[in-house]
């Protein structure tokens, strides 16, 4: 039987400079006795993201902020991995959007990099890692498969949600409602693990 470490500390140092993870990220976490604190907060810059997988981009982002803190950081690497682009855009989703995080443009680049391809099938990912100062760490993914479509449909979510299908939904991520998205979403699959495994739900 696999033994994860217990969060068992007052603050918890969320290491995102995204405002719509960090939005996310609290209200899954805001009925735990937590104080959570951002990167930003400390003055923190984004470390590089230099690994070659979501998992190792959220290990980079958690370990740099729980040794510059002193503190347990938390950190979420996602993006969306498109099978006829050979994975593409994958961990350079955010980077794939431009130094603006212009996603339309993003979005209309990969609907044209799929156009003489019937395979529009996709999955969104997304990896969790908790990190220590003394460098342990826990790692947790989360994976919703679906399909492209085109043109662009609805106003919830954020970054490439307007054009991904989840599979068993005849509505974009950007259409479904919010709580039933946050239910059934990739990062919704790596929290419930996390918080499974690292968290004590009985003092919900």
């Amino acid at each position: 039987m696999t033994s994860f470490r217990k969060f068992n500390c007052s603050t918890l140092v969320i290491a995102s400079h995204n405002n719509n993870k960090l939005a996310e990220i609290s209200s899954r976490l805001k009925n735990f006795s937590i104080n959570l604190l951002s990167a930003r907060s400390f003055g923190l810059s984004a470390p590089a993201e230099s690994g070659n997988s979501f998992c190792e981009n959220a290990a980079i982002k958690a370990l740099c902020a729980a040794r510059t803190t002193n503190m347990p950081a938390l950190a979420d690497d996602s993006g969306l991995v498109v099978s006829a682009l050979n994975g593409r855009p994958g961990i350079h989703s955010s980077r794939f959007a431009g130094p603006e995080n212009d996603f339309r443009t993003a979005m209309k680049r990969i609907m044209q990099n799929l156009r003489n391809t019937e395979d529009k099938s996709a999955y969104f990912i997304c990896a969790l890692c908790l990190a220590w100062p003394d460098e342990h760490l826990e790692l947790f993914q989360g994976k919703v498969s679906g399909s492209l479509v085109w043109p662009m449909r609805g106003t919830h979510g954020f970054g490439y949600d307007p054009i991904f299908q989840p599979n068993g939904f005849a509505l974009t991520f950007a259409e479904i409602e919010p709580r039933i998205k946050n239910k059934v979403s990739h990062r919704a699959i790596a929290f419930s693990k996390l918080i499974s495994a690292c968290f004590d739900e009985k003092k919900l």
